[in-house]
Protein backbone atom coordinates (compact mmCIF):
# COMPACT_ATOMS: atom_id res chain seq x y z
CA UNK A 1 0.00 0.00 0.00
CA UNK A 2 2.92 2.12 0.87
CA UNK A 3 4.25 1.72 -2.53
CA UNK A 4 1.54 2.61 -4.43
CA UNK A 5 1.07 5.63 -2.42
CA UNK A 6 4.46 6.76 -3.09
CA UNK A 7 4.20 6.10 -6.70
CA UNK A 8 0.64 7.98 -6.91
CA UNK A 9 2.79 10.78 -5.39
CA UNK A 10 5.35 10.79 -7.79
CA UNK A 11 3.41 10.58 -10.94
CA UNK A 12 1.42 13.58 -9.49
CA UNK A 13 4.55 15.52 -9.13
CA UNK A 14 5.60 14.79 -12.27
CA UNK A 15 2.90 15.74 -14.01
CA UNK A 16 2.80 19.17 -12.24
CA UNK A 17 -0.55 18.36 -9.86
CA UNK A 18 -0.98 18.91 -6.32
CA UNK A 19 -3.93 18.10 -3.96
CA UNK A 20 -4.80 21.34 -2.71
CA UNK A 21 -4.25 23.08 -6.30
CA UNK A 22 -7.75 24.00 -7.75
CA UNK A 23 -7.98 24.32 -11.60
CA UNK A 24 -10.27 26.74 -13.42
CA UNK A 25 -9.86 25.86 -17.25
CA UNK A 26 -11.71 28.80 -19.11
CA UNK A 27 -11.72 28.09 -23.44
CA UNK A 28 -13.37 30.21 -26.15
CA UNK A 29 -13.39 33.71 -27.70
CA UNK A 30 -10.17 35.09 -29.24
CA UNK A 31 -11.42 38.40 -28.45
CA UNK A 32 -11.70 37.78 -24.90
CA UNK A 33 -8.02 35.48 -24.89
CA UNK A 34 -6.29 39.09 -23.91
CA UNK A 35 -8.97 39.90 -20.95
CA UNK A 36 -9.13 36.67 -20.00
CA UNK A 37 -5.54 35.87 -19.58
CA UNK A 38 -5.42 39.23 -17.82
CA UNK A 39 -7.97 38.49 -15.56
CA UNK A 40 -6.69 35.37 -14.82
CA UNK A 41 -2.84 36.39 -13.99
CA UNK A 42 -4.08 38.91 -11.68
CA UNK A 43 -6.37 36.51 -9.51
CA UNK A 44 -3.67 34.13 -9.44
CA UNK A 45 -1.31 36.75 -7.52
CA UNK A 46 -3.55 37.08 -4.72
CA UNK A 47 -5.17 33.21 -5.04
CA UNK A 48 -2.00 30.59 -4.59
CA UNK A 49 -4.10 27.84 -4.01
CA UNK A 50 -6.08 28.19 -7.84
CA UNK A 51 -4.50 27.68 -11.30
CA UNK A 52 -6.40 29.18 -14.20
CA UNK A 53 -6.23 27.91 -17.37
CA UNK A 54 -6.90 29.67 -20.77
CA UNK A 55 -7.03 29.33 -24.33
CA UNK A 56 -8.82 30.38 -27.50
CA UNK A 57 -9.62 29.28 -30.60
CA UNK A 58 -13.25 31.10 -31.19
CA UNK A 59 -16.85 31.02 -29.35
CA UNK A 60 -17.91 28.03 -31.09
CA UNK A 61 -14.82 25.94 -29.88
CA UNK A 62 -15.55 27.16 -25.93
CA UNK A 63 -18.97 26.63 -26.22
CA UNK A 64 -18.60 23.15 -28.18
CA UNK A 65 -15.81 22.84 -25.33
CA UNK A 66 -18.05 23.63 -22.65
CA UNK A 67 -20.69 21.30 -23.91
CA UNK A 68 -18.71 18.13 -23.97
CA UNK A 69 -17.43 18.65 -20.58
CA UNK A 70 -13.44 19.63 -21.45
CA UNK A 71 -14.06 23.32 -19.95
CA UNK A 72 -15.08 25.09 -16.86
CA UNK A 73 -15.81 28.47 -18.40
CA UNK A 74 -16.85 29.18 -22.16
CA UNK A 75 -15.80 32.59 -23.39
CA UNK A 76 -17.98 34.03 -26.17
CA UNK A 77 -18.14 37.29 -27.83
CA UNK A 78 -21.62 36.44 -29.42
CA UNK A 79 -24.69 34.91 -27.10
CA UNK A 80 -24.97 31.23 -26.98
CA UNK A 81 -27.27 29.65 -30.05
CA UNK A 82 -30.48 27.28 -29.00
CA UNK A 83 -29.26 25.13 -30.65
CA UNK A 84 -26.18 25.13 -28.05
CA UNK A 85 -28.17 25.92 -25.04
CA UNK A 86 -30.41 22.27 -25.95
CA UNK A 87 -27.13 19.98 -26.03
CA UNK A 88 -26.04 21.43 -23.34
CA UNK A 89 -29.71 20.30 -21.43
CA UNK A 90 -29.71 17.52 -23.08
CA UNK A 91 -26.03 16.49 -21.48
CA UNK A 92 -26.39 18.58 -18.23
CA UNK A 93 -30.05 19.22 -17.99
CA UNK A 94 -29.35 22.71 -17.70
CA UNK A 95 -29.67 25.44 -20.30
CA UNK A 96 -26.47 26.99 -18.97
CA UNK A 97 -25.52 30.43 -16.65
CA UNK A 98 -24.53 33.65 -19.19
CA UNK A 99 -22.44 36.04 -17.05
CA UNK A 100 -21.86 39.56 -18.96
CA UNK A 101 -18.41 40.45 -18.20
CA UNK A 102 -17.76 43.48 -20.91
CA UNK A 103 -18.98 45.39 -23.51
CA UNK A 104 -16.99 45.96 -26.47
CA UNK A 105 -17.76 48.18 -29.75
CA UNK A 106 -17.11 45.98 -32.72
CA UNK A 107 -15.20 48.39 -35.16
CA UNK A 108 -14.34 48.61 -38.03
CA UNK A 109 -10.67 48.46 -39.00
CA UNK A 110 -8.70 50.34 -41.83
CA UNK A 111 -5.55 51.12 -42.98
CA UNK A 112 -3.98 54.43 -41.36
CA UNK A 113 -3.51 55.60 -44.81
CA UNK A 114 -6.97 55.25 -46.26
CA UNK A 115 -9.03 58.95 -46.89
CA UNK A 116 -11.98 57.05 -46.12
CA UNK A 117 -12.92 58.23 -42.12
CA UNK A 118 -16.30 56.80 -41.73
CA UNK A 119 -18.84 54.24 -43.58
CA UNK A 120 -22.04 53.68 -42.57
CA UNK A 121 -23.95 50.42 -41.39
CA UNK A 122 -25.72 49.76 -45.34
CA UNK A 123 -21.72 50.62 -46.88
CA UNK A 124 -20.71 48.13 -44.43
CA UNK A 125 -23.25 45.50 -45.23
CA UNK A 126 -22.41 46.26 -49.40
CA UNK A 127 -18.59 45.75 -48.65
CA UNK A 128 -18.86 42.57 -46.84
CA UNK A 129 -21.72 41.21 -48.97
CA UNK A 130 -19.99 42.11 -52.09
CA UNK A 131 -21.88 45.23 -53.63
CA UNK A 132 -19.58 47.76 -53.21
CA UNK A 133 -16.01 46.29 -54.09
CA UNK A 134 -14.10 49.74 -54.76
CA UNK A 135 -12.92 52.70 -52.19
CA UNK A 136 -14.26 55.12 -54.58
CA UNK A 137 -17.74 54.44 -54.17
CA UNK A 138 -17.41 55.53 -50.41
CA UNK A 139 -15.79 58.70 -51.03
CA UNK A 140 -12.47 56.89 -51.21
CA UNK A 141 -9.63 56.56 -53.89
CA UNK A 142 -10.00 54.60 -56.91
CA UNK A 143 -8.77 51.11 -55.74
CA UNK A 144 -10.32 47.51 -55.41
CA UNK A 145 -11.15 46.72 -51.26
CA UNK A 146 -9.60 44.02 -50.17
CA UNK A 147 -12.04 42.58 -47.52
CA UNK A 148 -10.72 40.66 -44.26
CA UNK A 149 -12.88 38.72 -41.61
CA UNK A 150 -12.95 35.90 -39.32
CA UNK A 151 -13.44 31.56 -39.65
CA UNK A 152 -16.84 30.52 -39.08
CA UNK A 153 -16.43 29.27 -35.71
CA UNK A 154 -15.80 32.80 -34.45
CA UNK A 155 -18.44 34.65 -32.11
CA UNK A 156 -17.43 37.87 -34.20
CA UNK A 157 -18.09 36.20 -37.27
CA UNK A 158 -21.70 35.20 -36.30
CA UNK A 159 -22.09 38.65 -34.47
CA UNK A 160 -20.70 40.93 -37.78
CA UNK A 161 -23.00 38.39 -39.90
CA UNK A 162 -26.34 38.54 -37.88
CA UNK A 163 -26.10 42.13 -36.76
CA UNK A 164 -24.34 44.28 -39.48
CA UNK A 165 -25.25 42.04 -42.80
CA UNK A 166 -28.46 41.28 -42.07
CA UNK A 167 -28.00 37.51 -42.28
CA UNK A 168 -26.56 38.10 -45.22
CA UNK A 169 -23.45 35.48 -46.71
CA UNK A 170 -20.00 36.96 -46.78
CA UNK A 171 -18.43 37.85 -49.69
CA UNK A 172 -16.62 34.85 -51.29
CA UNK A 173 -13.40 37.55 -51.46
CA UNK A 174 -13.37 37.57 -47.96
CA UNK A 175 -10.08 36.43 -46.54
CA UNK A 176 -10.84 34.37 -43.10
CA UNK A 177 -8.16 35.12 -40.83
CA UNK A 178 -7.26 32.66 -37.46
CA UNK A 179 -7.87 35.37 -35.14
CA UNK A 180 -8.63 39.04 -34.96
CA UNK A 181 -4.93 39.56 -33.80
CA UNK A 182 -3.87 38.32 -37.61
CA UNK A 183 -6.94 40.55 -39.09
CA UNK A 184 -5.32 44.00 -37.40
CA UNK A 185 -1.58 42.85 -39.08
CA UNK A 186 -3.13 42.31 -42.54
CA UNK A 187 -4.80 46.02 -42.37
CA UNK A 188 -1.84 46.98 -41.38
CA UNK A 189 -0.17 46.13 -44.91
CA UNK A 190 -2.27 46.64 -46.86
CA UNK A 191 -3.68 50.18 -47.27
CA UNK A 192 -7.08 49.21 -49.36
CA UNK A 193 -7.72 46.40 -46.80
CA UNK A 194 -10.77 46.29 -44.33
CA UNK A 195 -11.66 44.20 -40.96
CA UNK A 196 -13.22 44.37 -38.13
CA UNK A 197 -12.70 42.86 -34.54
CA UNK A 198 -12.87 43.87 -31.06
CA UNK A 199 -11.77 47.59 -30.11
CA UNK A 200 -8.99 46.53 -27.52
CA UNK A 201 -6.90 45.23 -30.88
CA UNK A 202 -6.98 48.31 -32.88
CA UNK A 203 -2.77 48.53 -32.67
CA UNK A 204 -1.46 50.31 -35.80
CA UNK A 205 -4.29 50.75 -37.95
CA UNK A 206 -7.34 53.03 -37.38
CA UNK A 207 -10.87 53.08 -36.88
CA UNK A 208 -14.06 53.98 -39.44
CA UNK A 209 -16.37 56.00 -37.99
CA UNK A 210 -19.47 54.11 -38.11
CA UNK A 211 -23.46 55.58 -38.74
CA UNK A 212 -26.79 54.12 -37.85
CA UNK A 213 -27.81 55.20 -41.90
CA UNK A 214 -26.66 57.82 -44.38
CA UNK A 215 -27.80 60.89 -42.35
CA UNK A 216 -26.75 59.73 -39.00
CA UNK A 217 -23.54 61.16 -37.28
CA UNK A 218 -20.82 59.03 -37.00
CA UNK A 219 -19.43 57.80 -34.32
CA UNK A 220 -15.90 55.60 -33.00
CA UNK A 221 -15.88 53.22 -30.02
CA UNK A 222 -15.06 54.85 -27.40
CA UNK A 223 -15.91 54.27 -23.90
CA UNK A 224 -18.44 57.58 -23.70
CA UNK A 225 -20.33 56.49 -27.34
CA UNK A 226 -20.57 52.63 -26.36
CA UNK A 227 -22.23 54.06 -22.84
CA UNK A 228 -24.13 56.76 -24.68
CA UNK A 229 -25.06 53.82 -27.44
CA UNK A 230 -24.04 55.89 -29.84
CA UNK A 231 -21.87 53.96 -31.77
CA UNK A 232 -23.95 51.44 -33.31
CA UNK A 233 -22.23 48.03 -33.32
CA UNK A 234 -22.07 47.84 -29.43
CA UNK A 235 -22.03 44.27 -27.74
CA UNK A 236 -21.65 41.90 -24.94
CA UNK A 237 -18.43 39.62 -24.00
CA UNK A 238 -20.00 36.82 -22.22
CA UNK A 239 -18.86 34.17 -20.03
CA UNK A 240 -21.17 30.68 -20.07
CA UNK A 241 -20.68 27.77 -17.35
CA UNK A 242 -23.17 24.58 -17.43
CA UNK A 243 -24.52 25.59 -14.36
CA UNK A 244 -24.54 28.43 -11.54
CA UNK A 245 -20.93 28.68 -9.97
CA UNK A 246 -20.35 27.43 -6.69
CA UNK A 247 -16.60 28.21 -4.04
CA UNK A 248 -14.09 29.00 -6.11
CA UNK A 249 -15.55 29.00 -9.45
CA UNK A 250 -18.57 31.43 -7.91
CA UNK A 251 -15.50 33.80 -6.22
CA UNK A 252 -13.65 34.05 -9.30
CA UNK A 253 -17.01 34.83 -11.15
CA UNK A 254 -17.51 37.66 -8.59
CA UNK A 255 -14.08 38.89 -8.64
CA UNK A 256 -14.10 39.43 -12.51
CA UNK A 257 -17.52 41.58 -11.57
CA UNK A 258 -16.12 43.42 -8.81
CA UNK A 259 -14.13 46.70 -9.14
CA UNK A 260 -11.31 45.09 -9.41
CA UNK A 261 -12.11 42.80 -12.31
CA UNK A 262 -13.83 45.25 -14.47
CA UNK A 263 -10.56 47.73 -14.04
CA UNK A 264 -8.94 44.93 -16.14
CA UNK A 265 -11.63 44.81 -18.77
CA UNK A 266 -10.83 49.08 -18.87
CA UNK A 267 -7.15 48.82 -19.23
CA UNK A 268 -7.53 45.28 -22.20
CA UNK A 269 -9.37 48.16 -23.86
CA UNK A 270 -12.46 47.18 -23.79
CA UNK A 271 -15.68 48.55 -21.43
CA UNK A 272 -16.91 48.16 -18.17
CA UNK A 273 -20.73 46.13 -17.80
CA UNK A 274 -21.71 48.49 -15.53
Amino acid sequence: MKKIILLLVIATMAFGFTYDNKVITVKGSDTMVILAQRWAEKYMESHPGITIQVTGGGSGIGLAALINGSTDIANASRPMKPSEREKLKQRYNSLGVEVKTAKDGLSVYLNEKNSVKELSIQQIKDIYTGKITNWKDVGGKDAKIIVYGRENSSGTYVYFKDNVLGGQDFTSTMQSMPGTSAVVNAIVKDANSIGFGGAAYAKGIKFAAVKKDATSKAYIPTEENIKSGNYPITRYLYLYLKTRPSGEMKDYIDWILSAEGQSIVTKVGYFPVR
